[in-house]
């Protein structure tokens, strides 16, 4: 059948839920078509099918009684899937269009008897489609690759094949011959009337129509189906072949204008490649009209239609990407107002410790008034643990303004030799460093790397600290500096316990101290989160090589001179 109408236009666009639908409720609850419509869709829908069967059953029949394409199931299955609520409306749904099919036969000359042999297989064909696509696609969400292979192979591939062998049951009970001509025309024109037309209905949600109905978006769907018909007519009923050139274009037509503009195009095409069939233009070979029409309805089917699914994957792919730059935006946020609350958190502990710190100082030093042995133990510890609490406001102050990009680094020629006996010198010093020993290891010359200097003796000291906390036990640290093609590398050699593959991966977690909360060991697992911070800043790389009971080498390696 030749056929011009899509899916009823009064059908209120709907978005399409992500989530599947709650137990004991019908998928079609999806849809927020107006509540003034939904009541007539039953009967709309009704009048427009009896339109469609009609016209199929007078003007479409390829295969003796069998039309070559039948929009109907298309029609009714995508708007009762789209604004059918509860068994109610089901049920109205099912009693109009079977009085609507039974009618539209009737008017295209049908006996009543035939005609309703008909609506009732063709009812059998609706219904199976219908809970196929709830129960296979219960979102009925054609934007997405599952929803659109659920619709296509459970509604438009597997309901229309009990219809088809009812139909051919029909056909040799009124005695008809080519009875599996008739079978063959049958499943694949119902089959291609609910995937295409149900594509369309089901793919018309509110969104899509926003996007499509753009002047500019508009211009582009005039042209790319302009050139769909006349790509068509050269190939098709002209005298030269140009059919490579269809498929490129549906999938042009699939990037630019989605599910539902390929499914549009598809239409054309079905009407074009069918109606040509059944008047004798195509390229289906020699034979009946009606292998002609088989030939036409296979090549939309298998050669064009998983185009379909090519656009349900590229629409996905589009949510998925909005939904990640939302995502992302997101954690950008959350990490920026991390970031104030550490700098704000920072900045208000700094001032009542420099209070606290200096007030134990004058206790400590009696310039308070007498104190006893015991007083000056106290206020030592007082100080001692104020400067903690000090150097940990400024870790997260250092913290706060590498993630927000307010560290500034100065990149200069730095000496790295004279660096790390800087850095030996300040950690000898420190109560970690015991009796432990730290050597420098300097291998080969020109050891000179673009660094700010201030920055990575901060990070190189937080790193030989480290070593002295978790790695006295061997006794020894090294540091060394070594080439390594255009980096220079530090390392930072303990002889400690080691650390397992588990724990290395969480070393640069900030807050991270690896299970040592409650161990004897001062810190607060800020120290290498920051290092990091500092190292990419200037442009370089940190990471640890370790195995458990073989010490551990902290690296750090920057670009050199």
């Amino acid at each position: 059948m030749i056929m011009s109408r899509a899916l009823n236009s009064d059908v209120s666009p709907v978005e399409s839920r992500t989530a599947p639908p709650k137990a004991g409720r019908y998928s079609s609850e999806r849809g927020e078509g107006s509540d003034a419509f939904r009541p007539l869709a039953p009967v709309l829908t009704g009048v427009a099918v009896a339109i469609l069967v009609a016209t199929a059953v007078a003007y479409g029949r390829s295969a003796g009684l069998v039309a070559g394409f039948w929009g109907a199931s298309g029609v009714a299955i995508a708007v009762w899937l789209r604004t059918s609520r509860g068994r109610a409306n089901d049920l109205t749904f099912a009693g109009v269009l079977t009085v609507s099919i039974l009618i539209g036969e009737i008017i295209a000359g049908n006996r009543p008897l035939l005609a309703l042999a008909f609506a009732i297989v063709n009812m059998i064909e609706i219904v199976g489609a219908v809970l196929l696509a709830r129960r296979f696609a219960p979102t009925l969400n054609l934007s997405t690759l599952n929803g659109a292979a659920g619709f296509l192979f459970f509604a438009a591939g597997l309901a229309p094949l009990p219809a088809a062998l009812g139909s051919v049951v029909i056909q040799m009970q009124l005695g008809q011959a080519e009875v599996w001509q008739g079978f063959q025309t049958w499943w694949l024109g119902h089959a291609l009337g609910i995937a295409v037309l149900g594509a369309m209905g089901l793919s018309l949600t509110r969104a899509t129509l926003v996007r499509l109905t753009r002047p500019n978006k508009m211009v582009e769907a005039a042209v790319l189906l302009a050139g769909l018909l006349g790509f068509y007519y050269a190939g098709f009923a002209g005298h030269f072949s140009a059919r490579f050139l269809l498929l490129p274009l549906l999938m042009v037509i699939a990037v630019r204008l989605g599910v539902a503009g390929i499914a549009f195009a598809l239409i054309l095409v079905t009407l074009l490649s069918v109606g040509g069939a059944m008047m004798g233009h195509g390229p289906y070979g020699q034979g009946s009209r009606a292998e002609q029409v088989v030939m036409a309805q296979m090549l939309v089917l298998i050669g064009y239609m998983p185009i379909l699914l090519v656009a349900s994957l590229l629409e996905e792919r589009d949510v998925l990407a909005e939904r990640a730059r939302a995502g992302r935006e997101r954690a950008e946020k959350a990490s920026e107002a991390k970031s104030r609350l550490l700098a704000n958190v920072a900045h208000e502990i700094k001032s009542p410790v420099a209070g606290i710190i200096g007030i134990g100082d004058l206790w400590r030093q009696g310039q308070l008034g007498p104190i006893t042995a015991q007083q000056a133990e106290m206020s030592q510890v007082l100080v001692g643990t104020a400067r903690q609490i000090e150097t940990l406001a400024h870790d997260l102050l250092d913290v706060a303004r590498a993630e927000s990009g307010s560290v500034r680094v100065e990149l200069r020629p730095t000496d790295i030799p004279g660096l790390l006996e800087d850095v030996r010198r300040i950690c000898l010093l420190r109560p970690e460093a015991g009796k432990t020993v730290i050597d420098v290891v300097c291998e080969g010359d020109g050891l000179i790397a673009v660094a700010d200097s201030q920055r990575l003796v901060q990070v190189v000291t937080n790193l030989t600290i480290n070593a002295l906390k978790y790695g006295a036990s061997g006794g020894r640290v090294v540091l060394r500096a070594l080439r390594d093609e255009d980096c220079v590398r530090i390392e930072v050699v303990d002889f400690g316990p080691g650390l397992s593959v588990q724990k290395q991966a969480q070393l640069f977690e900030p807050f991270n101290r690896l299970g040592l909360e409650r161990s004897a060991l001062e810190g607060h697992g800020v120290g290498l989160a920051l290092a990091k911070r500092l190292v990419e800043l200037q442009a370089g790389s940190i990471g640890v090589e370790s195995a458990p009971g073989e010490g551990a080498t902290f690296w750090v390696s920057i670009p050199k001179a």
